[in-house]
């Protein structure tokens, strides 16, 4: 094998982004008959009648045969699904809407309402961690809401058992603008340079790592914006490379698809999807959805670590190092081994993102802190911050 493809093989860059490789996945149609259970494919995408599953799914037998159509569905297939009737009682939603309500108008007269990553400010409205918000203020309406057999259905088929809920709402107003396209969570939260930085296997790993989840909380036709749509193009492998390149922004303006929803609808797809929230057309539709994202059990080291410890134990020692004359590469390879380099999970209303779509991470704090010459106490001050800002 040539050294070029051995490259290609293990690293991912711009470069690997061709525009004609990625419609000739996009531009597939997508096989009813791979899809049997499916009520029916509606623009590319596989439609479900949540009921019927429920019929499929009272045997063990009939699950798995359900669990396995949705697993290709996302993963070998146009990488949504949409589950018409999650929720077959919209009593249910409707009074976790008006929880979401509360929470937003609580927030709105605090000054703490926070904006959306991929929109611009003032666009929409958001509650972020609406999920411990919602079960510490409204538990009854938590447990009757996620209790929903169509969620564990589908979070257990991707992610297997032991998923983790998180949840944020998402209201795009009357003349809300569309979002920009984009992948999600972990990669797609990463910069161009960041992203690049992981190996190929890593880029083929993340979107095994979450599922996302949209609920609809209200009727969506097409006027009130759904979210848009890319099927197939999940399957392209530099994908989180290839989302903020001009030409593929525009071949997603273009060729996008959208689906209306009814109250209690959902969707679910895999994260690595080219999606985006659409413009908010109607004249009155305060368009909400429960975005939900749902991880896997196995991202989590083994032991737990007191790394704020570490870094204050450490940092006088980078100091001086630092003055006698270490490289940034040794600095930056004794940081990496002792503070914590991811800046999630984390509470995004106390700890919303700079300059990107994620905050600053402990190892970021130290680096600057090494960089600027900070005191040790400036550290441990900033330190503790950070943490109860995460709420571990």
């Amino acid at each position: 094998m040539s050294p070029t493809a051995v490259r290609s093989l293990t690293w991912l860059t711009e470069a690997d982004c061709d525009l004609d490789t990625f419609r000739s996945l996009v531009e597939q149609t997508t096989d009813a008959g791979h899809h049997p259970l499916a009520d029916r494919v509606e623009q590319n995408v596989p439609v479900y009648d949540s009921d019927r599953l429920r019929i499929l799914t009272t045997t063990p037998e009939g699950r798995r045969t359900v669990q396995g159509e949705l697993v290709r569905a996302l993963l070998h297939g146009p990488g949504i699904v949409v589950l018409e009737g999650a929720f077959s009682d919209t009593d249910v939603v409707d009074r976790a809407s008006d929880t979401f309500w509360a929470l937003i108008e609580e927030e709105r007269a605090a000054g703490t309402a926070r904006g959306d990553h991929f929109a611009k400010p003032g666009a929409n409205e958001r509650v972020w961690s609406a999920l411990d918000k919602m079960a510490l203020r409204a538990p009854e309406v938590f447990a009757d809401y996620y209790a929903n057999d169509m969620l564990a259905l589908i979070a257990e088929s991707w992610l297997g058992p032991a998923y983790q809920v998180t949840s944020q709402v998402n209201v795009v107003n009357p003349g809300g603008a569309a979002q920009s396209v984009h992948r999600d969570y972990h990669l797609g939260f990463l910069s161009q340079e960041r992203a690049a930085a992981y190996p190929a296997h890593v880029h083929r790993l993340s979107p095994a790592l979450t599922l996302q989840g949209a609920v609809a909380h209200c009727d969506m036709p097409v006027e009130s914006g759904p979210t848009l749509y890319l099927p197939h193009s999940q399957k392209f492998e530099p994908g989180y490379l290839a989302w903020r390149l001009p030409q593929f922004v525009e071949y997603f303006n273009a060729h996008h698809v959208q689906l209306p929803l009814a109250k209690g609808d959902a969707a679910f797809f895999n994260p690595a999807l080219f999606h985006a929230a659409g413009h908010n057309r109607s004249s009155g539709i305060r368009r909400m959805a429960n975005l939900l994202q749902v991880s896997s059990a196995f991202g989590r080291a083994m032991e737990t670590v007191d790394r704020e410890a570490m870094a204050d134990a450490l940092f006088p020692v980078l100091l001086r190092r630092k003055a006698e004359g270490a490289s940034q590469d040794w600095l930056h390879r004794v940081v990496a081994a002792t503070a914590e380099g991811y800046p999630f999970p984390t509470d995004l209303d106390l700890d919303p993102p700079v300059d990107g779509l994620a905050p600053p991470s402990q190892a970021d704090t130290v680096r600057r802190a090494v960089a600027e010459g900070w005191s040790p106490d400036r550290l441990s001050q900033e330190l503790q911050v950070g943490s109860r800002r995460r709420r571990h």
